[in-house]
């Protein structure tokens, strides 16, 4: 028998554009103990001051962080408005406020310890572009004190000769604002609830008096009337699971004066305060032509992960949703572009070890996950992922891989899905796409390169990964030659 010819993997080229983590880069949060004793005794020293020497107090703030922070005092009255409930007298001066604020905040370094496992889309906003160039926006995790993960923002061009340039990066950073009152969809929220274990007479009285689509008020108000003269543990289980999935499922804004790269998104509900980490950001087209943003990310509160959806059309308003369903349970999914038959497909990971594939009628459930491929090769024997969502070509969906092999050695690869039945891996690589280069190898986590998502334009695979969990690059692969190399096998 004859045998096969190994076909080489194609070259990553470098592009010389890293991103490289910036401990400047800092945003005010919350800094408020856990104990009220505490609370009140900060708040009555700030009490004790004379307002000359609030005022002289909050001058010298103003000098020392105003230049660091955009609108620093809605912060302060932000995180005063947390700990107002411990004054017996409320009203007190602004300025005072704005120094009890200042009391309870801190600064937070973004990036102090790694920026890295980046996801690219293309822009919504194509316009003023020379032919054949293409913008894009450009999604990082930046990590910080205490190894707490949000999401940053770039944004460049690629040129028609595959060079990549980024648009400045500010300096300065911001959160958005939450929606107050953002509304939630019934079908979405019921289904949750029975699927957490709360389908009870008290859960369905709640939800009964709610329309198709509801409010956090009107939600609370529901609640209160369903609440009168009952009590009990199951109630009780029942109103903090139901206020759990209400903060579960959050709206978030930026106002359009904010520039794309001074936009974070931080840990905001109880499930992901440790972290929101490895966002698979995808320009999806629906059957009517709607351009809609998701991105599957795990959320991390210190115990335990939760997949969860991040929805926007614009990067300036946000929709966070849990997903549901009992495929919905590790790291690494990653939704199609498009519909596939009419339902929309995800690549997921739900042992650890394999590829699965799921489809489903709504995009908020999973379940029935099918076996999709499995480590093949010595560089990915421990288990492979995916690195972003499926991208369609003309000769089948490509998936980026990465597998870890000996030595917990992270390499990136790919394999090629056939475009009509997607559960069908019609070509592979032998050799990964991409190894840890010796001047690439050492960091947070040594020995590892990572991809969230990439991009073909112009014929070109244009490919941002991570650099052992520190810092990142982009990378650009010739098209034609990765699908010769992924049908060869």
């Amino acid at each position: 028998m004859k045998a096969s010819r190994r076909i080489p993997s194609p070259e990553v080229r470098p592009t010389g554009v890293v991103f490289h983590p910036d401990n400047k880069r800092v945003l005010v949060r919350p800094f408020v103990p856990s104990s009220e004793i505490r609370i009140r005794r900060i708040i009555d020293r700030a009490l004790g001051l004379s307002e000359r020497d609030v005022e002289a107090q909050l001058a010298i703030l103003c000098a020392d962080f105003n230049a660091r922070h955009i609108d620093l005092e809605a912060c302060w009255r932000r995180n005063f408005a947390m700990v107002r409930g411990h004054l017996d007298d409320p009203l007190i001066s602004f300025n005072r406020q704005l120094y009890i604020g200042a009391l309870f905040s801190g600064e937070y370094a973004l990036e102090s310890a790694a920026l890295f496992n980046p996801s690219i889309v293309a822009h919504p906003d194509q316009t003023g572009l020379e032919q054949g160039s293409l913008r894009f926006i450009l999604t990082l995790r930046a990590t910080g004190e205490g190894h707490i993960s949000s999401i940053e923002f770039r944004s460049g061009i690629v040129r028609p000769d595959a060079s990549v340039q980024i648009d400045p990066v500010s300096p300065l950073v911001i959160a958005p604002e939450a929606v107050e009152n953002p509304s939630y969809r019934k079908g979405v929220f019921l289904h949750k609830l029975q699927e957490m274990g709360f389908d009870n007479d008290w859960a369905r009285q709640v939800m009964h008096s709610l329309g198709c689509i509801f409010t956090r008020d009107e939600l609370e108000g529901a609640i209160r009337k369903a609440a009168e003269g009952d009590e009990g543990r199951e109630v009780e289980r029942t109103l903090e699971c139901i206020h759990w999935l209400a903060m579960s499922n959050y709206e978030a804004h930026f106002t359009p004066s904010v520039q794309l790269s001074q936009r974070i998104i931080f840990p905001f509900s109880p499930n992901e305060s440790n972290g929101i980490e490895d966002a698979r950001f995808v320009r999806f087209c629906d059957a009517d032509g709607t351009i809609t943003y998701y991105a599957t990310y795990t959320a991390y509160n210190g115990r335990a992960i939760l997949p969860q959806l991040i929805e926007t059309r614009d990067f300036l308003h946000f929709r966070i949703l849990t997903l549901n369903g009992v495929a919905v349970q590790n790291k690494g999914m990653a939704l199609f572009p498009r519909r596939i038959d009419g339902r929309f497909a995800m690549i997921s990971r739900q042992d650890d070890e394999n590829l699965f594939l799921m489809v489903s009628d709504n995009l908020h459930f999973w379940n029935d996950p099918q076996p999709l491929h499995s480590p093949q090769q010595p560089w990915e024997f421990v288990k492979i992922g995916n690195c972003g969502s499926p991208i369609e070509t003309p000769e089948g969906w490509l998936v980026i891989t990465h597998g870890v092999g000996p030595m917990r050695r992270y390499c990136i690869g790919a394999i090629l899905l056939d475009l009509e039945e997607p559960g069908r891996v019609i070509g592979s690589l032998r050799e990964p796409l991409l190894r840890p280069r010796d001047e690439e190898r050492e960091g947070y986590v040594p020995n590892v390169v990572y991809s969230c998502g990439a991009i073909v334009h112009q014929g070109q695979l244009i490919l941002p990964y991570a650099l052992s969990d520190t810092s990142s690059t982009i990378g650009t692969v010739d098209l034609n030659e990765l699908l010769s190399a992924l049908k060869a096998h």
